[in-house]
């Protein structure tokens, strides 16, 4: 996911520090409320990982995936998480899948990311496909939402990274706004929400490959009021493993890395959440992304390997900007 907020104006705050595995930034519209926008971010941010980290042993999904085959009690947080999960598989026809954990980690994707990059050094342009068989479903999720349970079958594990950290932007800048009393935009990994009044102008992001690159990085700057915006990428969060290239997006149905017709699929959407659902479902499709996102009605980028982009919808064209 990518994509970097800049600073429009002298008025706004920034603060950016280390959560979830990745980098975290808040941006706010009155300086005084940074500190309770950070404070409020760091809350939020530290219960989603409490709940939906399956790096986490600790954590609320790996008790649930530990207990496969029985009902498990759910609080509201996880119970919301995973209900948001299945949507996104309901939604993509099965592209966004939270029950390839046990894929992803057959993959090597088996800790944090920041963990797999000392295995990065010396791979290959392109990643070897490879099958993990492992392969169950979305249906075979079973959630109550009435008593807060869910079962995941013997054999199978969540992952909910294709929706969770979205998620987590979303909610991060709702109270990152009520906390400030003024309008906030986080980003989180590059999953990007925005909340209450924009500055002038609304907010800057340069969308890139990779969240962390700066803003003169190859890639095209937009603006956004409201909502979210969310960058998926395959050029970035790649690793080694026995000795071939992968890459953290999996399609659910061979359980192997996505075929690399698109390098980076940015999407703006009413919620974040919505739009890394749409970015991760249009990298598993390949060539029929540009039609399905068409239809869907969602502004849209995608960048192929080499180098040429392809809009969809109301996203700006490069040269619209320029004018």
């Amino acid at each position: 996911m990518s994509g970097r907020a800049t600073l429009p104006a002298a008025r706004l705050a920034s603060a950016e520090w280390q959560a979830l595995g990745t980098t975290v930034h808040v941006r706010v519209t009155n300086p005084a409320g940074l500190w309770a926008a950070r404070a409020a971010v760091e809350k939020d941010l530290a219960a989603i990982d409490a709940a939906c980290s399956r790096f986490r042993a600790d954590s609320e999904i790996s008790l649930l995936n530990a207990r496969a085959g029985r009902a498990t009690k759910l609080s509201p947080l996880l119970c919301d998480a995973l209900a948001l999960a299945l949507r996104a598989a309901e939604l993509t026809d099965g592209d966004v899948d939270p029950t390839i954990g046990r894929a992803l980690e057959l993959s090597g994707y088996d800790r944090d990311f920041q963990l797999l990059r000392a295995a990065r050094e010396g791979e290959p342009t392109a990643p070897v496909t490879i099958t993990a068989r492992v392969r169950a479903g979305w249906r075979t999720v079973t959630l109550d939402r009435d008593s807060s349970t869910a079962v995941v079958p013997a054999g199978v594990k969540l992952d909910l990274g294709a929706t969770a950290k979205a998620w987590a932007a979303d909610r991060a800048a709702m109270a990152a706004a009520a906390a400030a009393g003024c309008g906030a935009l986080v980003s989180v990994g590059g999953d990007i929400a925005a909340c209450g009044e924009p500055p002038r102008g609304g907010w800057k992001v340069h969308v890139t490959d990779d969240h962390r690159s700066s803003a003169t990085a190859p890639g095209q700057t937009v603006s956004i009021e409201s909502g979210g915006l969310a960058t998926s990428s395959t050029a970035v969060r790649r690793w080694s493993h026995d000795g071939n290239t992968m890459h953290h997006i999996l399609d659910p149905r061979t359980g192997a890395p996505a075929s690399d017709t698109w390098r980076t699929v940015s999407v703006a959407a009413a919620t974040c959440a919505d739009a890394n659902i749409a970015t991760t479902a249009a990298i598993v499709r390949g060539r029929g992304a540009p039609a399905w996102l068409d239809r869907c009605g969602l502004p849209a980028r995608l960048v192929a390997w080499d180098g040429s982009t392809l809009t969809v919808g109301d996203w700006p064209t490069d040269m619209a900007l320029a004018a």
